[in-house]
């Protein structure tokens, strides 16, 4: 199974030629027109993760692509069939299976509701839990895709939860609003973190990819 980064949120993952796309959002630009995709994950209703524009031309180009996501995300896409997902919910597309967690959205300040959010597994392998530290109900983790800067979280809350969860591999996502410097700091405090727990910490530009 590969695993392809693009800007802020966005994941393709592949398996026997087939494709799962997470989260292609307004901040994600060169994720171009890929097919085979037979299964689209959208974890909650925000904008940096759900671009209707790039979802419709997913949908143009694959159009027994599967979509699914939060009973919000479904309100946000009138005309488009989305399949709603809860924690403890899990779908199969062949070749791949997916498992849902958790339901709401971190809370970003007290004065702005949360909305929901689901984070996903895929094949048993990698794990990424949207704008979220919900942990997969000690299920272990082989890869990670870690949020690592947002309104909703401070870099301590990134290193607590990938020390909870202990994988054995995990690369930074949502990370948009990092400055190459700033990126620097996270870059050198996350490797640190990883290390002290024997995981592999990888860093993954737009387009670049692990295998798993």
């Amino acid at each position: 199974m590969t695993i392809t980064k693009y800007e802020h949120a966005c994941l393709l993952i592949e398996d026997q030629g087939k494709r799962v796309v997470v989260d292609p959002g307004q901040f994600t630009t060169t994720l171009g027109h890929p097919d085979n995709v037979v299964a689209l994950v959208i974890t909650h209703v925000h904008g940096d993760h759900l671009d209707e524009l790039q979802i419709q031309e997913l949908l143009n180009l694959n159009p027994d692509m599967k979509i699914f996501s939060t009973q919000e995300v479904a309100e946000a896409l009138p005309g488009m069939s989305v399949t709603i997902v809860r924690a403890g919910d899990k779908e199969d597309v062949a070749p791949f299976t997916l498992e849902f967690f958790g339901g709401n959205h971190a809370l970003i300040h007290e004065s702005i509701p949360r909305n929901q959010n689901v984070g996903v597994m895929v094949n048993n392998t990698l794990y990424y839990p949207g704008d979220s530290f919900v942990e997969p109900e000690g299920r272990s983790v082989p890869v990670l895709a870690l949020p690592v800067a947002a309104p909703w979280m401070k870099v301590a809350e990134a290193i607590d939860f990938l020390t909870a969860i202990k994988p054995r591999r995990l690369f930074p996502t949502h990370d948009s609003v990092i400055s190459d410097i700033g990126y620097g700091i996270h870059d050198r405090l996350l490797e640190g973190a990883a290390a002290k727990q024997g995981s592999e910490y990888t860093h993954l530009t737009p387009g670049q990819s692990i295998n798993a």
